[in-house]
C-alpha cells in the first residue's frame, strides 16, 4: 500500500462503496490522509541514513548519546558511527568496540592487545592500512577511543602498515682456485 495516494473508498466492500455517507466521509478523509502520510515517510531516520544531510547527522550522534562522534570528521565517517553506535554501545570498554571505532575512522584497523605481542600489562596497539592516519585523522581516532576503552587500557601505538611490490635481485658469484707453492731448490 502506497501511503502517499492511499484512497479510502478502495479500501471499503462493494455494498460500503455505494453508501453515500461513506463515500462523503471517505472523499473528506482521504485528503488528509495524504497529507500526514508524507512526513511520516520523512520520519524514518534511521532507514534514510545515508541520505540524510550532515545537520541532522550530528543531531542524531547527540540524541543517541554517540560520545565517540565528531563533528567535524567527514560524512561518511559520520554515517558509520551512527550505522553502528548501538554495536559500539552493547560492547562499550571491550577491544571489540575499539576495533569498530577503529574500522568507522579509518576504515579498516584491528586492535592487538598486550599479551598478543609482549607489551606491558593493559597496554593495546591499532593496526591499520590506512595511510591518511596523520594529523587531523589521529586526533579525532586517539579522542574517540579515550571515549569506547575502558579506563585502565592505554593505547600504545597506532601501527600503519604498507605493503607494496618491488622487484628484488640477487646475485652470487662463485670463484674456485688452487694455491700453488713454487719454491727453488738450491
Amino acid at each position: 500500500m502506497d501511503l502517499n495516494n492511499i484512497d479510502l473508498l478502495k479500501l471499503q466492500t462493494a455494498y460500503m462503496k455505494d453508501d453515500p455517507t461513506t463515500q462523503a466521509i471517505c472523499a473528506a478523509i482521504t485528503p488528509e490522509l495524504q497529507q500526514i502520510a508524507n512526513p511520516i515517510v520523512k520520519t524514518i531516520i534511521l532507514a534514510r541514513i545515508d541520505d540524510l544531510p550532515v545537520e541532522i547527522l550530528d543531531e542524531l550522534a547527540h540524541e543517541l548519546h554517540i560520545e565517540w562522534y565528531d563533528a567535524n570528521a567527514s560524512i561518511d565517517v559520520k554515517r558509520n558511527l551512527i550505522k553502528n553506535s548501538d554495536k559500539v554501545h552493547r560492547y562499550l570498554g571491550t577491544p571489540f568496540a575499539v576495533e569498530q571505532v577503529v574500522q568507522d575512522y579509518f576504515g579498516d584497523g584491528e586492535v592487538e592487545e598486550w599479551f598478543d605481542y609482549s607489551g606491558q600489562p593493559f597496554y593495546f596497539r591499532v593496526l591499520t592500512e590506512n595511510s591518511a592516519v596523520t594529523g587531523e585523522l589521529a586526533d579525532q581516532f586517539s579522542k574517540a577511543v579515550d571515549k569506547v576503552k575502558n579506563l585502565r587500557s592505554r593505547l600504545e601505538a597506532v601501527i600503519v602498515t604498507m605493503s607494496g611490490e618491488m622487484n628484488a635481485y640477487f646475485g652470487n658469484v662463485l670463484q674456485t682456485g688452487d694455491y700453488v707453492t713454487i719454491e727453488q731448490v738450491v
